[in-house]
């Protein structure tokens, strides 16, 4: 991609081009023309290769109410070459390969200099604006504005995102890989690696066995486990998962009068090491917390539940050692974890091919919202071009 290092032409002019736009809750993304302003200091424009589906666009697609918004252009796992970028960007040039994440990395704060977090004080969460001026940089072609989406929007041929959002990478690796660690593989795996801080030889319980709960199944395995539990109401799931270091399966309909949490504290001798929820049902968590063992069991939350549901424990079991946590994209500081896992798919050790289930034309995007729907598939790459 030689000719991508050129000085591009485009460079601070609009940019027209095609974006799939939601625009009504639940309704198809409509493939229209947009207008994609030049990127503003602290800024970068990016081309986009492919982008994936995650169950947030779906669950923001089809949200009626605030933080829903419309019309706003979705997607947010992606990977894309710098087509400008906005004054004091020093970190990328035009035709480097990066991938943009809903987590971002100023680099500055105290918690980015922590090893303690991956959180970001200066950009504490995502925002349907710029993050540093409060302005879209989308709009329709009769003018109107269309609102960004997690810090990326990548359901567009050119996006605008803030450098914090952005981590340069290997381009040796191909796109349809490498957009999956922008968010979901990611945080499963991250999950599992940095923050339960998995052993070698413990025993993992993960309740939800989609691409989060799969990818939670390949960081413990690669982490070392000796056993690794799934539990979902889909038996299918368990040949899925037996890829990704699956080792027993719970089906919590077929366990007779017995809770999940009785049977695997049963089938373990006393409970899981390390639990994982990635369902977002706050029923799931306390079933999580039961079921890990006292003295040093771990629970770690990657699903999200309604805002305002609350987590009832009993205090003796607090007492007794067990903990509960959160982990949002998995623990990872984007700008220097990313590069650990391209390597490790690099060198055999990570496994991505296997959670592309499905690859689509950009054209074809409506038919990724209905196999996610259907639970026909992990991961369905979209390809911006026909390249």
């Amino acid at each position: 991609m030689d000719d991508e290092k050129l000085p591009s032409e485009s460079r601070g002019k609009p940019i027209r081009c095609r974006a799939a736009v939601s625009r009504k809750p639940g309704e198809p993304l409509v493939i229209e023309e947009i207008m994609v302003a030049p990127p503003m200091p602290h800024e970068v424009r990016i081309r986009i290769i492919c982008t994936s589906l995650c169950h947030s666009d779906l669950s923001f697609w089809k949200m009626k109410d605030f933080p829903a918004i419309f019309p706003r252009i979705l997607g947010h796992e992606a990977i894309g070459v710098v087509e400008s970028v906005g004054e004091d960007v020093n970190e990328v040039t035009e035709g480097d390969t990066v991938i943009p994440t809903f987590m971002s990395e100023c680099g500055e704060c105290a918690d980015c200099k922590s090893t303690r977090s991956n959180l970001c004080t200066k950009f504490p969460r995502p925002s349907i604006f710029m993050p540093r001026y409060g302005t879209s940089r989308f709009t329709d072609l009769s003018g109107e504005v269309l609102y960004h989406f997690l810090s990326v929007s990548s359901f567009t041929e050119y996006t605008v995102v803030d450098i914090a959002h952005i981590t340069k990478i290997d381009p040796a690796i191909p796109p349809s890989r490498a957009c999956l660690l922008s968010c979901g593989v990611s945080t499963g795996v991250g999950a599992a690696w940095r923050t339960a801080e998995v052993e070698k030889g413990s025993t993992v319980a993960i309740f939800g066995l989609g691409s989060i709960g799969l990818a939670v199944a390949e960081g413990a395995r690669l982490c070392g486990a000796a056993r690794i539990i799934g539990v979902d109401v889909n038996r299918d799931k368990f040949e899925i998962g037996k890829k990704f270091g699956l080792t027993d399966f719970v089906d919590p309909a077929n366990s007779e009068n017995n809770s999940v949490s009785e049977v695997i504290k049963e089938m373990t001798g006393g409970g899981a090491d390390y639990c994982f929820e990635c369902v977002g049902l706050i029923s799931l968590v306390q079933e999580a917390y039961a079921c890990c063992r006292k003295g040093w069991g771990k629970t770690v939350v990657l699903g999200m539940d309604k805002p305002g549901s609350q987590v009832t424990l009993p205090s003796l079991d607090i007492i007794f050692g067990k903990t509960l946590t959160g982990s949002l994209f998995g623990g990872l500081k984007p700008k220097s974890d990313i590069a650990v896992l391209i390597n490790r798919y690099k060198d055999k050790e990570l496994q991505l091919d296997e959670f592309v289930t499905h690859e689509i034309r950009f054209e074809e995007i409506n038919k990724a919202f209905d196999l996610l729907i259907e639970g026909k598939c992990l991961r369905c790459v979209i390809y911006m071009t026909n390249e």
